[in-house]
């Protein structure tokens, strides 16, 4: 069993990546906010972009100190972790959106996910749900199924994770990998189950 460590220094590695992702998409590329878009007197652009690399410095700091950490996890030889270091970088990933949602947007105010929007309450409960619990769970389930051999329900998860239900019985197939008798799936089988996906 893979010692808490690469559990702790994980999760903070998927928070900091997670705070990559919020500040990549929303703040450059999107620019649907900044992160002090909000704070009365901050109006200058200059002044939000500044605070904007602050925070990219910060998550720098986290992911330098995660990978310190899971360096030393593997230098001590307590084993590789696979399936529970997936794992616990979807649980620091989506705990960002998390604290990020529940703190920035709704207790200090200082930002919201789409400043312009009519209903911007809709957009930070959709990037609630969609990047913060759906990957907490994603994370913890796959924790606890975690352990030697579970590196296609590692995949079948992140794929279940990306994309709708309809194409569920297709990645549970092919996460199966061979049949029972070693066969692999027939290019017909294959074919029948996209059919029912669709």
């Amino acid at each position: 069993m893979p010692s808490k460590h690469w559990t702790g220094y994980g999760s903070l590695l998927g928070l900091a990546l997670g705070g990559f992702f919020d500040g990549i998409l929303l703040h450059q590329i999107l620019q649907w906010h900044h992160l002090l878009s909000l704070v009365p007197g901050i109006d200058d652009m200059r002044l939000q972009i500044l605070w904007d690399g602050y925070f990219h410095l910060l998550m720098y700091v986290l992911a330098a100190v995660a990978l310190w950490g899971l360096w030393r996890a593997h230098r001590r030889g307590s084993g590789l972790p696979g399936a529970q270091l997936v794992g616990a970088m979807l649980l620091g990933f989506g705990g960002w959106h998390v604290l990020d949602s529940v703190l920035s947007h709704w207790v200090l105010g200082i930002h919201r996910i789409k400043l312009d929007s009519p209903n911007s309450m809709l957009w930070d409960l959709m990037w609630f749900f969609v990047f913060g619990l759906a990957p907490m769970a994603a994370g913890w389930v796959v924790m606890k199924r975690g352990g030697p051999g579970s590196g296609r329900s590692v995949a079948a998860m992140l794929a279940l994770t990306a994309t709708d239900g309809r194409r569920r019985r297709l990645v549970d197939a092919a996460a199966a990998g061979p049949a029972a008798d070693g066969r692999r799936l027939s290019a017909r089988r294959r074919g029948a189950l996209r059919a029912q996906g669709d």
